[in-house]
């Protein structure tokens, strides 16, 4: 099984101190970091992509990401044909090498190659959550991963067999984010999975609105007043968004997960939580 590290936990959210100053979240129960640390930058490692797809061993890793993006629609419909018969989640004991799948859907779309059965490395859940993938999506955007095994699907025109991969992280739940995202790229999805915000301010997010955001006292508290107000100031659910903003983060991290746009977009999901947090203190 491949085991993805936990990045080392920078706070933790019960029976720690507090912040001495605003604009940290000050509770005697909670301890929560001004900022979410960066790891440093990793390239792809070019063994990994040439382990899945030989062909690309001389083409530049971000223009392969590139391509991917161009494809992603027709990858997403793929993964999307085995969604209606593969469980979202197993035991541990019914997992095999490999899962076939009956498919509903046109032969045109671009099957996944492997599914990743995801486990926590920070709980002993006998369950693991299954996603179908494809394995230069994850090899040419996760710098940590090992080399992923090649794939030997097959596929008729009623079900695919797939390998099943099975790969431990410290969020299984943040890993559903990351897993859409690495084929989307949609930083309104992250956002909106994280916890609730304006529908004006999803609509079309773009990196520079998230920058522009970053840099503005204004729009940020009233992003912080909204989420405050959509938890009713309650201090459990705001922790709760907290507590999904530092999974992300971990995940990201011990995936070697280094897109600059979402590490701009969880910096401003940490300081919208933090500003909500220190509104309903």
């Amino acid at each position: 099984m491949f085991q993805v590290a936990s990045h080392p936990s920078a706070f933790g959210l019960h029976n720690h101190g507090q912040y001495q100053s605003s604009p940290h979240y000050q509770n005697p129960a909670v301890k929560l970091p001004r900022n979410l640390a960066r790891p440093p930058f990793a390239d792809i490692p070019r063994d990994a992509i040439t382990a899945v797809a030989p062909e690309l061993e001389n083409v530049p890793t971000e223009y392969i990401r590139r391509g991917l993006r161009s494809k992603a629609k027709v990858m997403l419909s793929g993964n999307a044909a085995l969604a209606a018969s593969l469980p979202s989640s197993l035991p541990k004991t019914h997992l095999h090498s490999t899962m076939t799948v009956p498919v509903r859907a046109p032969s045109d779309n671009e099957y996944p190659t492997h599914i990743l059965a995801i486990s926590s490395s920070s709980s002993s859940s006998d369950q693991v959550r299954l996603f179908p993938v494809h394995s230069l999506v994850l090899a040419s955007q996760c710098a940590r991963l090992p080399r992923l095994p090649p794939s030997q699907a097959n596929a008729s025109s009623s079900q695919v067999t797939l390998p099943v991969l099975p790969m431990s992280v410290p969020s299984p739940a943040a890993f559903a984010i990351l897993h859409q995202f690495m084929y989307h790229h949609r930083l309104d999805s992250v956002l909106k999975a994280l916890f609730p915000l304006p529908a004006n301010f999803l609509q079309s997010l773009s990196h520079q609105t998230i920058q522009a955001t970053l840099s503005s006292e204004t729009t940020l508290r009233q992003l912080s007043n909204y989420l405050c107000s959509s938890a009713s100031s309650n201090l459990q659910t705001l922790t709760a968004h907290a507590a999904h903003v530092k999974e992300l983060w971990q995940d990201m991290a011990a995936l070697g997960l280094y897109d600059p746009e979402l590490w701009d977009t969880i910096d401003l999901a940490w300081e919208i939580v933090l500003g909500a947090l220190n509104l309903a203190a």
